[in-house]
């Protein structure tokens, strides 16, 4: 067989293998470090080490202890608390309240983020980041989540994370990396490590710029929704719901024998879903089925994955977990051919069939940046709107408690909950007549559209980061 036969070879210096003690494993060589170290060293430019340019808590880089999480269902008496994999949500208005008392004890009130510090996944999934803009400042985060907060005086942040999150850094940051199993990577691993290339203020602060923008749009967005919401509720004077303490939290309710001829399961008789379908009920405004309010509603068929490399010019694959991060990535690319019925729109609403009711079921997502045109897996029921607009009323109306609930309480399954297409369509949902479809439905489409410019402005900046290293290696 021949080296090109091997999808992901790599040819391995004999300095390298000298360098890394004769560690004969693939991972160090396998993930670019030493060929980005490479580049980097033969810079002409100024290279810093990471720890010089972070100032804070243990030098600026850290991670935190393990500690028990008790949580609380009051914001009166809890703080949003973000792990590594929450810190990639779009939408952190769902995360878990840890107990205020526990987050500002000495022990953990250095965990609260600030605003401008890069966050990487350092436990599990090694090397994702996010940065922390303004409305993520006030959140804590768990031991999984390693902080790197720059010294402001010597770097401008974004800059900084635009570099850590580049081709280039990346591949530094995961070189650390250690363990079997559930792989870890540390402070200390990268601390002295990483090298950071200067190219002077001006483009640094021209990538900064880009990046503290993607954050104020995504801040913006998520306002954007949250206001919608708040309006839906006060126009149609309903009682604001607080989300459930639990994901099926107790109650005793009757229900008559007609009523039990579709399901037995209690949940869905709960006082959880009955109140918001009692409160649409009664609204005094003109409530329809959601199966009459759009085109269609639609699970699709499963099919064969044909795995393409990514540079071809396939259709790049989401899948429901992607969908709902502040940059979603395709788990891979797929034939043009066969991505074509999955393939989704600004007029097409997703919701994931299956997963846990803690988790994405009930949750709804009107695709955004490179969602649009790509292909979803077919783990996600398809809601097929009239128009972009009618996507985003229903976005706004079903992000609301009184659209979660009648989601969720038609999940059936125990072990791994389920939602059905026809369930879904039982929905109750305000008449298309009704104006609030249009003024709405823009809010809605505004969200969609501000977190798509988010994903560009922070592109833009990782390419220049990009390009100013390629240029300066020539």
């Amino acid at each position: 067989m021949k080296f090109e036969s091997f999808k992901n070879a790599r040819i391995v210096r004999s300095s390298w293998l000298d360098e890394g003690g004769r560690r004969l494993d693939c991972g160090p060589y396998m993930s670019g470090a030493l060929e980005a170290r490479d580049i980097l060293k033969n810079l002409k430019a100024r290279k810093d080490t990471l720890k010089s340019l972070t100032a804070g808590h243990n030098g600026g880089i850290y991670n935190g202890p393990m500690f028990r999480r008790n949580y609380v269902d009051s914001p009166e008496y809890g703080v949003p608390f973000i792990t590594s994999g929450s810190m990639l949500l779009a939408d952190l208005s769902t995360l878990p309240l840890l107990r205020k008392k526990d987050a500002q004890s000495s022990r953990l009130s250095y965990l609260k983020l600030k605003a401008g510090t890069t966050l990487i996944s350092c436990s599990g999934t090694i090397g994702r980041m996010t940065y922390v803009r303004p409305d993520m400042a006030d959140m804590w985060s768990s031991q999984d989540v390693l902080k790197v907060v720059p010294d402001e005086a010597k770097i401008p942040p974004g800059y900084l994370y635009a570099f850590l999150s580049s081709k280039f850094g990346v591949p530094l940051v995961v070189s650390g990396t250690y363990g079997a199993i559930i792989q870890h990577i540390e402070a200390e691993h990268i601390a002295e490590k990483v090298t950071v290339p200067r190219f002077g203020a001006y483009l640094e602060n021209r990538v900064h710029e880009l990046i503290t923008k993607a954050a104020g749009k995504r801040d913006q967005a998520n306002r954007v929704l949250q206001g919608a919401i708040a309006e839906l509720i006060d126009l149609l004077k309903l009682q604001p719901l607080s989300p459930a303490p639990s994901t099926t939290p107790f109650s005793i309710t009757v229900a008559s024998s007609s009523e039990v001829q579709s399901r037995l399961d209690a949940f869905f008789y709960s006082t959880y879903h009955r109140q918001a379908v009692a409160a649409l009920d009664g609204c005094n405004e003109e409530i329809r089925l959601l199966k009459n309010a759009v085109i269609s509603i639609e699970e699709p068929n499963r099919f064969k994955r044909i795995v393409l490399n990514d540079d071809s010019e396939g259709t790049p694959l989401f899948g429901t977990s992607a969908i709902f991060w502040n940059d979603p990535e395709p788990s891979y690319h797929i034939p043009s051919k066969s991505a074509a019925p999955c393939i989704v729109s600004r007029k097409t609403l997703l919701i994931p069939r299956s997963g846990q009711l803690s988790g994405v079921i009930g949750k709804v997502v009107l695709p955004y940046g490179r969602i649009i045109g790509g292909a979803v897996s077919e783990d996600a029921i398809r809601i097929h709107c009239h128009t972009e607009s009618d996507a985003g009323f229903l976005f706004v109306f079903l992000s609301s408690e009184y659209g979660v609930r009648q989601l969720k309480a038609r999940a059936f399954g125990t072990s791994i909950p389920h939602l059905d297409v026809r369930q879904i369509s039982n929905c109750l949902v305000l008449s298309r007549s009704h104006p609030l479809w249009e003024s709405l439905g823009d809010k809605g489409l505004m969200v969609s559209m501000l977190r798509g410019e988010a994903i560009e402005m922070e592109d833009s900046a990782k390419r220049i980061v990009e390009y100013a290293i390629e240029s300066d290696n020539t």
